[in-house]
């Protein structure tokens, strides 16, 4: 029988490694479960990803293309009057208020880096590339402290569920910026 050209194959596995995860856990997360949900033979998760790991750092990137959109639909580092904290809080409230599912699933398989090093360098690239677009902004050391402080006050509100406040979120941030208190 010949072999079915399937463009969208790989995309198809990688979602449906999302949609696992979202519902079951890194856990519940296998080639087995991901061809399953994706509809296509187990060979196919294991031609397109030789490791589980490998799935998961594709799994990983996409989820990460969540915040970068609500930084791409705001624009509002371009603008050099912009008031950096109150930018930055509303990342945080447009991205949490979004779909949870997706928010939780995101820093699930953030925080699975540091049992599965094959994650890390993802990790470390979305942390990375978020402090550099800030340090268009500001100083690169404060750059990583907003990061980190952005970081926090997320995994507060997913693991407290206590609702998000913008603005304590732009006060706390106002803090960490300098020549910005008050």
């Amino acid at each position: 029988m010949p072999r079915r050209y399937d463009p969208e194959r790989r995309q198809r596995i990688i979602d449906a490694a999302i949609r696992v995860v979202g519902e079951k856990g890194i856990a519940g997360l296998s080639h087995r479960t991901a061809a399953a949900e994706a509809d296509v033979p187990l060979g196919s998760t294991t031609y397109h990803f030789k490791t589980l790991d490998d799935l998961l750092v594709a799994a990983l990137r996409q989820a990460n293309e969540g915040f970068a959109k609500v930084i791409a639909s705001r624009g509002g580092l371009a603008d050099p009057d912009t008031d950096l904290a109150a930018e930055l809080a509303g990342w945080m409230g447009e991205w949490l208020a979004g779909d949870r599912t997706g928010v939780e699933l995101e820093y699930e398989l953030y925080l699975a880096a540091l049992r599965r090093p094959a994650l890390r360098p993802v990790a470390a690239e979305w942390a990375q590339d978020l402090a550099d677009r800030l340090s268009r902004c500001t100083d690169a050391v404060t750059a990583r402290a907003l990061v980190a402080l952005m970081d926090g006050i997320c995994l507060q509100v997913l693991l407290t569920e206590v609702p998000y406040d913008e603005g304590y979120a732009c006060e706390v941030l106002r803090r960490v910026i300098p020549g910005r208190v008050g």
